[in-house]
């Protein structure tokens, strides 16, 4: 399969990486406005470097990642699907729903297929939290919190912490419960970026559960943890350490977990989806909500009321997706 990375910044270098050592693909080139840095990239995962995306999308590409900033999302995978190719999409899908929306129209017009990139949702780990939560092993879920805090990142510049980190949880916890957020609620501040460097976010879903975000740049170590209460009892996942422990009121147990790189999982299933046609596990929809909850949460931060999402008409995430069999038939 003919591919290319457009943007090899921190994580698109990691995309452009995982491709080279894929026997199925053949890293076609790369792309970045930064030429020394595409060359220094495409010098080391030995393909070919250009400056303008448009030129890498010339070369007859079967799929492409984009991995630029959010706000060049939606010109950057127009081009891409105009150019023949299925696309992946670092989340959020796009900077506002409008161009989330284009970008999800033009794919389906196209005949193409559009993954976003919510990395944590090929984690085997939160596949284990969805089998335990599934089999009723916590009872009934009360409520799902995470804690995703660490140092500033210099290259994150044209948004906030909110619309940077919180859409991996607001997907994941959605994912987890199988719905949709309906409410939200958020404090959030800023010590030195332009935009929110902290926030508190509550979730209010459809059917009544609560989910809690907290989320910052200021601490100096990372730390990416949720826990999950039920009436029957607890789990912690480590996203870091992808470690599931269960507690009831009798034990306290470790799952076991196959530990693996989440973005390999996620590039593996992107050129399988392009491959096969299987539909995206992380749907554009899917994005959409993440990205549209983390928006009104922006509003809501500053109005400092509860104010609702705006997506009655999505369509429930299904409340069971056997995503560890998708992934074990994929390897």
């Amino acid at each position: 399969m003919r591919i290319g990375v457009i943007g090899v910044g921190k994580m698109g270098h990691n995309h452009a990486r995982i491709f080279s050592e894929m026997k199925r693909v053949n890293l076609v080139g790369i792309a970045d406005v930064n030429e020394t840095l595409v060359r220094e990239v495409a010098e080391e995962f030995k393909t070919t470097p250009y400056v303008n995306h448009n030129d890498l999308l010339a070369q007859n590409l079967d799929a492409v990642s984009i991995v630029v900033p959010t706000t060049l999302h939606k010109p950057v995978a127009l081009d891409a699907l105009n150019a023949g190719c299925h696309i992946l999409v670092e989340k959020p899908i796009s900077d506002t729903i409008e161009n989330g929306v284009d970008m999800i129209n033009a794919a389906n017009k196209a005949g193409k297929k559009l993954l976003v990139g919510h990395i944590e949702r090929f984690n085997p780990a939160v596949d284990i939290l969805k089998e335990i939560i599934e089999d009723q092993v916590l009872g009934d879920i009360v409520s799902i919190s995470s804690k995703r805090v660490g140092p500033y990142s210099p290259r994150i510049t044209d948004s906030g912490i909110i619309l940077d980190l919180a859409p991996h949880d607001i997907d994941v916890i959605s994912y987890l419960y199988g719905d949709r957020v309906r409410e939200v609620y958020a404090v959030a501040g800023k010590a030195f970026h332009a935009y929110e460097d902290h926030a508190s976010i509550m979730l209010k879903f459809r059917r009544g559960n609560a989910g809690v975000i907290e989320t910052s740049w200021l601490p100096p170590h990372r730390v990416r943890k949720l826990n999950v209460v039920g009436n029957a009892g607890v789990a912690t996942l480590d996203f870091i350490e992808q470690k599931v422990i269960v507690y009831d009121k009798n034990w306290a147990r470790e799952a076991n977990v196959d530990r693996q790189e989440p973005l390999r999982n996620e590039l593996e299933y992107f050129v399988n989806m392009a491959d096969n046609g299987d539909g995206p596990l992380v749907t554009g929809e899917d994005s959409l909500h993440a990205l549209a909850v983390a928006l009104t949460a922006i509003k809501s931060y500053h109005s400092g009321r509860v104010l609702k999402v705006p997506l009655p008409n999505l369509a429930e995430i299904p409340s069971k997706v056997s995503h560890l069999r998708i992934k074990r038939d994929m390897h």
